[in-house]
């Protein structure tokens, strides 16, 4: 039986190390070109990431065992865990999750375990997207600006193509603009 592990971490800022060596100290020795890591969003469909589906599709074979440190790494939809899971167990390959207190996910207490700690994994990205929204709301009643910060460069092209008297057509085909952005910066001092 061959064994992969596969590790995936939502952002750039986070590194998938700390998964990879959870595997590793839980005693599954997974070769260096079967440990597939990927940097995506939990909430895109396993089968629509690009290392997972290639894992899956191209790597794996039946007999095989994929290795994850938690659930979630699957995917935080009940839904597609549970296809994820089903396809994997259709093409012969088990599935160890090592966040779950059952090693055989295909018996009657793995599959019971099995929805519980999805359901659990939905249950907790719905919570945070209801955290977010509210912090986001609190945010713009408090009068604080959201998003990313203005760039003054626009600004100060927009003012040297006023000054050196162009229309605010030639500025936006000199800048390489719309009309409607140059028309944003065009009364703008830079500061």
């Amino acid at each position: 039986m061959r064994i992969f592990a596969y590790c995936r971490v939502s952002t750039t800022e986070q590194t998938t190390e700390n998964q990879i060596t959870a595997i590793k100290s839980q005693g599954f020795d997974v070769r260096a070109d079967r440990v597939f890591s990927e940097t995506i969003s939990g909430s895109v469909q396993a089968f629509a990431r690009p290392v997972f589906k290639n894992l899956v599709d191209n790597r794996m074979e039946a007999g095989d065992q994929l290795v994850v440190l938690k659930l979630d790494r699957l995917g935080r939809d009940n839904i597609d865990v549970q296809q994820t899971i089903a396809t994997l167990l259709e093409r012969k390959i088990s599935i160890r999750c090592l966040d779950l207190p059952i090693a055989d996910l295909d018996s009657s207490e793995g599959r019971l375990m099995l929805q519980m700690f999805s359901a659990f994994a939905e249950f907790e990205r719905n919570r945070i997207r209801e955290r977010t929204k509210e912090g986001l709301a609190r945010a713009k009643r408090d009068g604080k600006k959201l998003g990313r910060p203005a760039s003054n460069k626009t600004t100060i092209a927009v003012s040297q193509c006023k000054s050196d008297g162009l229309s605010q057509s030639k500025s936006a085909e000199r800048l390489g603009l719309s009309l409607a952005t140059i028309k944003r910066h065009w009364n703008k001092s830079p500061e």
